[in-house]
C-alpha cells in the first residue's frame, strides 16, 4: 500500500507539473476592467470576472489576523475546457500570482462540518469524496456514502493519511488555515488547498453567504444565490421583529475548559446573533472572534447576566447538576440560579453540519427563549432551548 502510495504521488506531482507548465507564463489580463459580484456581508472573499469568462477569486481573514497566516489566497477559476485561442493554444490568460482552478470542480475533500454544510445545502454530495471523520454527524446520505466507500475518511488535522488523500482524487481540497493545521504533507502532494473561512466572519450572514464561495468551484451559483436569498429574508425579518423590543436581556457563552474559559469576541458572529435576537451580549465591545479567560475574570464579567448559552457534547443528559459538577462555583451565576441556561447538544443535534448555512433557524430559536412573545405559541426549537 505504501509503495502504491508513493508511485500515486509522483505520478500526480507529474501531471501537476505539465499543467503549470502548460499554464505558467500568460499575458496578465487587465483584472481592473473585471466585473464584480456583488455580496451582502461576506468579507472575507471577493469575486471579479474577466472578459474572458476567468474569475478572480480573492480570499483573507474577516478578521485580519494576519500573523496567523497568509494575508490572501488568490484563485483563477476557469471554465472546463476554455482555450484561449485555437485547439492545442493554451488556457485562457489569468494575471499573475493566481492559482489557476479548473471548474466545475468534481472531486474534492473537506476538512470540517461548517464546509460540508455547504455541500448539503446544494445538494452536492457528489462531489465530495472525503472527510476528516463522522464524530457527531447526522446525515444519513453522509454517512451511507462513507459507510460504501464513496467518501473516505482521511484522518483528523494534523493525522493526515496522505495515501487515502490521493486515492480520492481531490481536484481541490478546502481547509482552514487557523485550524491545528497538518497540512504540510498535504502541500507536498501538489493538489491545491481552498481556503474557507466563513467561521471566521462577524455576521450571522456572512458565514452563510459562503455558500457562494464554494458554489462558484463546484458550478452551482445560481443554486446558492437562491438559497441565500431566502435565508437573508427571513433572518432580516425576524431581527427587525426583535428589535422592537424594548426589554434586551443580557446573555453570555461558554463554559470552562482545561482550565480557561473561551468567550466568544464581540466581533464574532455568534454575538451578532445575539444582538438580532433581541439581547445584549455581555462582551460586545471586544474587539475580537473571541478570547481565552479566566473563571474570576469572566465571573466578573458575567455575575448578573440573564442567560448562559452553552454548547456542548456531554455524554447522555446535561443537566443543572451536570454544570454544577463541572464547576462548582458555576452554581453562583445568576443564569444558573434562576434556570436560564440556553442548551445545545452536538451529540443530539446536528448543530454544526446545519446551521452554518441555516441562521435564520439558530435566530429564530433564540428569539424564542429571550422573547417567546414573538414567535408561535407552539414553537418547537430544533437547535437551542432552556436546559430543564
Amino acid at each position: 500500500m505504501r509503495i502504491a502510495g508513493r508511485v500515486l504521488l509522483g505520478v500526480f506531482l507529474l501531471m501537476v507539473a505539465c499543467g503549470q507548465q502548460q499554464t505558467g507564463k500568460q499575458n496578465v489580463t487587465d483584472a481592473d476592467s473585471a466585473s464584480v459580484m456583488t455580496l451582502d456581508y461576506a468579507k472575507g472573499f471577493t469575486v471579479r470576472t474577466l472578459e474572458n469568462g476567468v474569475r478572480l477569486v480573492d480570499v483573507a481573514d474577516p478578521q485580519q489576523d494576519e500573523d496567523k497566516m497568509p494575508v490572501s489566497y488568490h484563485f483563477a477559476l476557469v471554465p472546463k475546457g476554455q482555450k484561449a485561442g485555437g485547439e492545442g493554444q493554451a488556457y485562457a490568460a489569468i494575471p499573475e500570482g493566481y492559482t489557476k482552478v479548473e471548474v466545475p470542480v468534481e472531486r474534492t475533500l473537506v476538512m470540517t462540518m461548517l464546509q460540508l454544510s455547504n455541500f448539503t445545502a446544494l445538494d452536492a454530495h457528489d462531489v465530495v469524496k472525503g472527510i476528516t471523520g463522522t464524530k457527531n454527524l447526522f446525515n444519513k446520505d453522509i454517512r451511507q456514502r462513507v459507510e460504501d466507500g464513496r467518501m473516505v475518511k482521511i484522518g483528523m488535522e494534523g493525522n493526515f493519511d496522505t495515501e487515502l488523500i490521493l486515492a480520492a482524487q481531490p481536484e481541490v481540497i478546502f481547509i482552514s488555515p487557523f485550524k491545528r493545521g497538518g497540512y504540510d504533507a498535504i502541500k507536498e502532494t501538489g493538489i491545491t488547498l481552498v481556503p474557507h473561512l466563513g467561521y471566521k466572519e462577524a455576521h450571522p450572514l456572512g458565514q452563510a453567504e459562503w455558500v457562494k464561495y464554494v458554489a462558484l468551484f463546484i458550478g452551482k451559483e445560481q443554486e446558492a444565490d437562491t438559497l441565500f436569498a431566502g435565508i437573508k429574508t427571513r433572518y432580516l425579518a425576524l431581527a427587525e421583529k426583535a428589535a422592537q423590543t424594548k426589554e434586551r436581556p443580557t446573555v453570555f457563552s461558554g463554559e470552562m475548559h482545561g482550565g480557561n474559559w473561551f468567550a466568544v469576541g464581540g466581533k464574532n458572529h455568534l454575538a451578532q446573533m445575539f444582538r438580532d435576537a433581541g439581547a445584549e451580549y455581555i462582551l460586545k465591545d471586544d474587539n475580537t472572534g473571541g478570547v481565552p479567560m479566566e473563571y474570576e475574570q469572566m465571573y466578573a464579567t458575567a455575575a448578573n447576566a440573564d442567560y448562559w448559552r452553552i454548547l456542548n457534547s456531554y455524554p447522555g443528559e446535561f443537566s443543572y447538576e451536570a454544570l454544577k459538577a463541572s464547576e462548582p462555583r458555576n452554581e453562583l451565576f445568576k443564569a444558573f440560579k434562576e434556570r436560564h441556561v440556553i442548551y445545545c447538544n452536538m451529540k443530539q443535534t446536528p448543530y454544526y453540519e446545519e446551521t452554518p448555512v441555516c441562521p435564520d433557524l439558530l435566530l429564530e430559536d433564540l428569539v424564542a427563549i429571550f422573547h417567546p412573545d414573538l414567535v408561535p405559541a407552539d414553537y418547537q426549537p430544533r437547535y437551542y432551548q432552556r436546559l430543564k
